[in-house]
């Protein structure tokens, strides 16, 4: 997943109030005015936000996720005042199931949302843990039961990303899949608050996973889709990867490229891996780049604009 150097600002939120009565309420006499404690941790917590939110604010797109981890993090806020006044806090699960194609940013945003729960005090370490199903499933009886429950432990304190989660449901019920499935579930019940299980694949294959068994829906009431990039996006997303280390693309370079994922994103029977591509390519015009410039220059030095600059002639685009 990129970063771009480019962030949109957080419109602003303003809540009116409205008073229907003259009289104060009688609630306001048994509430202090103010809490300087709780202020002060209520303003460090945002101070801790805002760093993650200037992280957020780097990703391209995701506009709508970025509202979502903003209200999770008002939510676990309000909470601990709620908790502080004496009030009733209900009991929140966590669990999340991503949805989307490749390279659209899942295990990125999954990394923001360990260390948002870890600042907030959910959890302690705010570690990720990422595998996928062969790191779950065993060989025999009773091993993959145990391979998920070493790897739970592993999480505790954390957060456990399971990537392309749909394939534990792939082999029906004689798979070793659902072994791995009935231990995850019991490990929610068992351990809950001690780690958080975030679920990612495709959009399709997650939604007919939680539908073969009635009781996940409910387990992971967090769900976030993760579109597609546009084009444009795909560019500013290229641009940023370039500018991270410390290269440029000429504009011919860039109209190339921009033409090139238009025919691919349109035309290609595969499904389309978003930013995972473009870093492929990008990574593949530097190779390029560096094997022409040592044909060009031989054993003399480029010069520091050149060994920035990468041209139309190094993306080779039609070498998959």
């Amino acid at each position: 997943m990129a970063s771009s150097g480019s962030s949109e600002e957080r419109p602003s939120r303003q809540i009116n109030v409205i008073l229907r009565s003259s009289e104060p309420p009688l609630l306001s006499q048994a509430v202090p005015d103010s809490d300087p404690l709780g202020s002060a941790k209520g303003v460090q917590q945002q101070g801790q936000f805002a760093e993650l939110q200037k992280e957020m604010d780097g990703l391209i797109g995701l506009d709508h996720i970025k509202e979502l981890m903003f209200e999770i993090f008002a939510l676990l806020q309000i909470a601990t005042m709620r908790s502080e006044a004496g009030l009733l806090t209900g009991a929140q699960v966590y669990h999340m199931v991503f949805k989307g194609n490749p390279g659209t940013g899942k295990t990125t945003v999954a990394r923001i949302v360990a260390k948002m729960f870890q600042r907030m005090g959910v959890l302690n370490k705010g570690h990720l843990i990422e595998v996928e199903r062969a790191d779950l499933v065993g060989e025999y009886i009773g091993h993959t039961a145990q391979k998920t429950r070493d790897l739970i432990k592993k999480a505790l304190g954390g957060v456990l990303f399971i990537d392309e989660a749909y394939s534990l449901a792939r082999g029906g019920e004689k798979d070793f899949g659902k072994e791995a499935i009935d231990t995850l579930v019991k490990a929610m019940e068992d351990q809950k608050n001690q780690f958080i299980l975030i679920l990612a694949g495709y959009s399709d294959e997650m939604d007919f996973f939680l539908s073969t068994n009635p009781g996940l829906p409910s387990r992971f009431p967090i769900q976030m889709d993760f579109p597609d990039y546009t084009i444009d996006q795909l560019i500013q997303i290229a641009e940023g990867m370039v500018r991270a280390r410390d290269y440029t693309m000429m504009p011919q370079a860039i109209l190339k490229l921009k033409q090139h994922l238009l025919r691919e994103k349109c035309e290609s029977e595969q499904i389309f891996s978003n930013a995972r591509y473009v870093r492929n390519i990008i990574e593949r015009a530097v190779r390029h780049q560096a094997v022409r410039l040592l044909n060009q220059y031989g054993g003399g030095s480029p010069g520091k604009l050149e060994l920035m600059t990468l041209r139309t002639e190094d993306l080779k685009l039609d070498n998959k």
